[in-house]
Formats: C-alpha cells, structure tokens, sequence
C-alpha cells in the first residue's frame, strides 16, 4: 500500500511505498489524474510520488490509499501525448521536490537520463548554502566542463538587466572558452548597482580558485528577490563544498536543478540522444520558472549542454534559434525579467567532425534537437505556472509567416482573460478571437476559425452553435488532471504556423505574488 507521508506545499502531497515497487516502464509516465511526479530510487523502485488536490489535507490526514497494482495500471493507461522522462531519486531533503513532466516533441531523438550531465565531459551539483530566506531547499548550483567548451548565451532585453547578465555579457563577449556556470537562488543580484556586479566577480573568483581555471571562464546566474545582493559570505562559504561534491551521474544533476528554483514547484530538467555524423551526441538542460513568464528571452534561467563538436559563432546562432522557438514561446504573467539568462556549453566529446555550416545536414539536425530540448523545458515552465492548474498550448495556422503566426500564438497564450476564462471552465471563444486580432498581425476576419481541444467555436468568422456544457467539461478535465488545454486558430490559407505555451490564471497566482517579499 502507499501511504501519506508529507505534506510538501498547499494542495500538493506525497506518497511514499511502505511495501512493493513500481517497474520502472510504468514510472516514465507523468500526465495522469492527480499524479505529477515520480522520484525513483536507483534500482528502480518507487521512493515517492506528488500528487495534486484541490482540497486541503493536514499531514495527518487519513485518505483512500492506492495499491502499487493500481497506480500502475493508472499509468500504463495514461495517455502519452509526447515522450517523457522520469524523475531522478531525491537523495536528500534540501532536494525533495519533484521533477516537472518533460514534454518533448517527437522527431529522430530519444529521451534519456541525466540532463546535464547526460553529454560527456560535465560534471554538476547542487547545495543548500544558506542562501534562501527560509527553508532547507538547495540554493547553489554548478555545472563544470572537464575540459575547455564552446559557450554561448542568450540574454533579457530587459534594461534593469541584473548584474550577472551585465557580466556574462562581458565575459562572452571575449569569445574564450567557459568552464563553468555557478547560479544562485534567493537574490536576484538586479538593481544593485556596482556592489552588486563585485558580488558577482567575487563569486567567480572564489569558483575559479577551486578549479584552477581563469575567472573569465566561470559564468554567473541569479535568481530570487529584485533588489538585494547575493548572500556573499554565504555563497563563497559553500563554493569549496560544492566543488568537492561535483559528479557526473543524474542524480548530480538532479541536485543542480533543485538549487536554482525560486517559487518552482517542480525542477525542470530533461537530456536527448541523436545521431549525428556517426556519433551519438547528446544535449541536456535544466531551467527553472514559475512566474515573471514572458516572451522576450527567455524569462528564465537555463544551462545547456551538449557534447557536440560545433564551431562556436554556429553554436550561438543554434542557441539562439532554439531559444525563439521556444523560451521565447511561452508566459505565464506577462512580465520580462531582469535576469533571464539562457547558457548553452558544448564540449566537442561525442567525436563528431567539427559543425561549420548553418546549412549542412549536420547542423540542420543539432539545431532542430536543442530546439526540441528547449521547447521541452519550456513547457514544463508553463506547466508549473504560478497557481496554474493546466498547460495552454496555442497553436495558429494560415499566417502569412512563421514568425506572425508565432506572434498571434503568443497573444492568445498572454491574454488574461483567456487565461481567466481557462481557469473557470468557461469557453469563451470571444476573449481568444480578440487577442488574435490585438496580436499586431492583420488577416481578414472574416477568415478566423476558432477550436477548442476538439471543438469548433467559430468558422469563417462566423460563431458556431456548440455543445457548451462539453467544452466546459473539456476544461474541466484538463485543469482537474493539471493537463494540456489546446486552442488553435486559424487566419487564412498561407503556410505560417507557430505555438505558444502558458497557463491558465488562478486565484493562486494573486496569493503567491501578493506575499512574495512578506
């Protein structure tokens, strides 16, 4: 039997297996009912499952208990929209949390273990340095390259940029190879002036010194409160730690991505496999955010890795294609951070012939896999949307480009009242119509076709007469099952196509963004 053992946050909870396993096919599967996460234990075994309520339970709470029998059979009868990954065991309570679903689109990939650490020669680790304002979470993550890599990054367009922006600008700026990229969360180091950039020097210096490598080849990312310094003392304390315990297995990098969230619910993570060249290149990543979501790179922090061999300025174009593609796809409030941060390695280990050529089938297919990985942790953000209850996938057609359909998507994904309406199951098709036609792209509206999941609200610009109490229960069922509610539209004949990803807008999202400092 599983039984109730914590109660992690409002209205999420996990089980734990006091008795039998889960087989480790069942445990890949995350878009089921209320469950949400599975952390695995090395062999393979079940050490926890979260799962989501709607209704409040105290620790002690006694509720209908579910046999491991039953909860695989729930799985293996979940249906798979995309590929998925399972999560990594949590192996200590400063990484207790559990691991986002990771929506990868289908193509010649295959999902693996590992994330960063996935792609030979990284190691990474996470720590709690006493950095956040309360709790036992890990705050300190780091990602080191065994030997010298191409490093690339993609920044926020937002002037208040924080201080570790400014500096890895700088330092990417010399076009010398990285070693390393520290983060940091519960200070986002912005608005703080000269002291905050020393704090970030400082930073790289101490990570520098226990390496043995050149401060300009460590690379800094912040995340947390607007307005106040990292915790220097506390940070440079922890950096001999943290170097000591650097590994190169999943559970390593499981740790990473637990230490660079904020307000995350779940780590998001993910790592791909695919042929390139004769050899097996690998890409893997990890991000984390919840709020402050919006397009216009990348709101977001994110490392990735990937051992190809690629000529850097091609590696930066590939970063930065991937990046509006997908980061640059997704929002959650409508608010660009100061501090998104995007930081791609390549350490040229998988043996391929160096990657030139933006046009070779080579680099065709390494851009279009760490489109794919991004598009995957992109997802997972929007998933774990502050007080979201469901994903929105926002898919338009018949632009007169890719890059206006993109722009249509992405205003139907940011408008709040869709989101609202999302949120209270009611199908207002009215509140998408105007935000395709607020999106700054012109089409005849007399063209506009409107669907919800699968049904159609509106045909050549013209309301349809639907079932509405099934398209209410349609989102009823996607946000009960925290699932994917799909809205396309259409604007004409020609070729654009592009999608967007959010969430809905709870009640939720005000409570966590009204007491975030209190």
């Amino acid at each position: 039997m599983l039984a109730l053992q914590t109660n992690l946050w409002k209205n999420w909870y996990s089980y734990s297996p006091t008795d039998n396993h889960l087989n480790t096919e069942a445990c890949t599967a995350y878009k089921l009912s209320s469950l949400v996460g599975l952390a695995l234990t090395p062999s393979g075994g079940v050490c926890e499952i979260a799962f989501r309520s709607d209704r409040s339970l105290s620790d002690a709470a006694e509720v209908p208990c579910m046999s491991v029998l039953d909860v695989s059979a729930h799985l293996e009868s979940a249906e798979h929209r995309a590929q998925t990954v399972s999560a990594t065991s949590v192996a200590q309570h400063e990484f207790d949390i559990p691991a986002a679903p990771i929506l990868l689109p289908k193509g010649p990939w295959k999902a693996i273990e590992g994330s960063v650490n996935a792609p030979k020669g990284f190691k990474a680790q996470g720590m709690a340095g006493g950095l956040r304002a309360s709790g036992p979470k890990a705050d300190l993550a780091l990602i080191v390259a065994d030997k010298d890599a191409v490093a690339a990054g993609v920044f926020t367009t937002n002037v208040m940029c924080a201080a570790p922006v400014l500096y890895c600008k700088q330092v990417l700026a010399k076009n010398k190879p990285a070693r390393a990229v520290l983060i940091n969360a519960g200070q986002a180091n912005a608005a703080t002036g000269d002291a905050g950039y020393e704090d970030c020097l400082k930073s790289a210096e101490a990570v520098a010194k226990e390496l043995g490598i050149e401060t300009d080849q460590v690379l800094i990312e912040s995340t947390g409160v607007i307005g106040r310094r990292i915790k220097l003392q506390a940070l440079l304390d922890s950096v001999p730690k943290l170097v000591s315990k650097l590994g190169s297995s999943a559970e390593d990098a499981h740790h990473a991505a637990v230490g660079i969230t904020t307000t995350d619910l779940v780590s998001k993570s993910a790592a791909i496999e695919i042929d390139i060249q004769g050899k097996k290149v690998r890409i893997g990543g990890i991000a984390k955010g919840s709020g402050m979501i919006h397009p216009n790179m990348a709101t977001l922090l994110s490392v990735i890795t990937t051992d190809a061999n690629v000529d850097p300025s091609l590696w930066h174009t590939i970063l930065l294609h991937g990046v509006q593609k997908s980061f640059n796809q997704i929002t959650v409030d409508g608010d660009t951070s100061t501090n998104d941060t995007c930081i791609g390695l390549a350490s040229g280990a998988a043996g391929n012939d160096i990657i030139k050529h933006s046009t070779s089938e080579a680099a065709q297919k390494l851009e279009a896999a760490v489109t794919a990985l991004l598009q995957g942790l992109a997802k997972s953000i929007a998933w774990d949307g502050e007080g979201a209850t469901c994903l929105l996938e926002v898919t338009a057609l018949g632009a007169p480009d890719d890059r206006a359909a993109a722009k249509i998507a992405r205003s139907i994904a940011a408008s709040s009242l869709t989101k609202a309406a999302i949120f209270g199951h009611d199908p207002n098709w009215g509140r998408i119509a105007c935000a395709a036609g607020y999106s700054g792209v012109k089409f005849n509206q007399n063209n506009l076709r409107v669907k919800l999941g699968d049904i159609v609200l509106m045909e050549k610009g013209q309301p349809l007469e639907f079932d509405t109490k099934a398209a209410s229960q349609y989102l009823t069922g996607v946000t009960a099952d925290h699932g994917t509610c799909k809205i396309e539209v259409s604007v004409g004949s020609d070729h654009g196509h592009g999608t967007a990803w959010g969430c809905d807008l709870s009640y939720k999202y005000v409570e966590i963004n009204a007491e975030y400092t209190t």
